[in-house]
């Protein structure tokens, strides 16, 4: 069962929305509505986001800004398929956008798609954050390209401004270790999954459910199959609204038995 290809409970459509008329009220109304949404967002309360942007969405759907947080909302909300839909309307406005471009990698690559995602890398190809994501996609996706996955994790362990986030460390570790995991070095695995937790105290719960979900993978990838379905369960407990719940969640369905 895949369930990143559906949206939570209470995920809103973005089909047909509506052209709203905008009021002088509407002016100030909106951009305090997208900052509380992106706040809760900050925060981890994704329940609180995505109350915020459901009736922006239903109201202002048409509008760039709120395309742009609706569609963070929802993948990080577990709903990549609603995102990717959104960061490419978004992307038709504000096709340099830093977001939106990491948005659309990770949602394609969340979704099992490395076509799309190293299509949407294109936008920003020498963002640290969209080499990340694309990275990623080509090492876990479905079509990925695993030695250029692992060429562009090799390239981005001398890039300056992985240093510049805890997020990014612990991303690239665990990426490094699913490296190793596809060439069956164990030991290499643990030590480097060991480097990535040591990160997890100044990483959020959704962020830690990822690193738990890339763990996971790498796990698996060299064989370890009991202690990836074990990883798999921590991350879902970690944040178990977020992506990182939804893929873990994902993947340990797909494990052997």
């Amino acid at each position: 069962m895949n369930t990143v290809d559906k949206g939570p409970p209470g995920a809103v459509s973005v089909d047909n929305l509506p052209v709203p008329r905008a009021s002088v009220a509407d002016i100030w109304r909106v951009p305090v509505a997208v900052w509380r949404a992106r706040r809760a967002l900050d925060a981890g309360d994704l329940a609180a986001a995505r109350a915020g942007v459901a009736p922006l969405l239903g109201r202002f759907g048409t509008v760039t800004l709120v395309r742009k947080i609706a569609a963070e909302v929802l993948y990080a909300s577990g709903d990549p398929l609603s995102a990717a839909s959104l960061f490419e309307q978004a992307a038709k406005r504000l096709p340099r956008d830093r977001v939106i471009a990491v948005g659309l990698v990770a949602s394609y690559a969340a979704l099992n798609r490395a076509g799309d995602a190293r299509r949407s890398a294109v936008l920003l190809p020498g963002n640290v954050d969209v080499r990340l994501a694309l990275a990623w996609s080509e090492l876990a996706a479905l079509g990925g390209d695993p030695n250029r996955g692992s060429a562009l994790v090799a390239e981005l362990a001398n890039d300056p401004e992985l240093a510049r986030s805890a997020e990014r460390l612990a991303m690239h570790q665990a990426l490094d270790a699913i490296v190793s995991g596809r060439a069956g070095d164990r030991a290499a695995v643990r030590a480097k999954l060991r480097a990535a937790e040591a990160h997890a105290p100044k990483l959020r719960a959704g962020d830690r459910a990822f690193l738990g979900y890339l763990g996971g993978i790498a796990l698996r990838e060299c064989g370890l199959i009991d202690d990836a379905r074990a990883t798999f369960a921590l991350a879902m407990d970690a944040s178990p609204e977020s992506i990182g719940a939804a893929l873990a969640r994902r993947e340990r369905a797909n494990l052997p038995l």
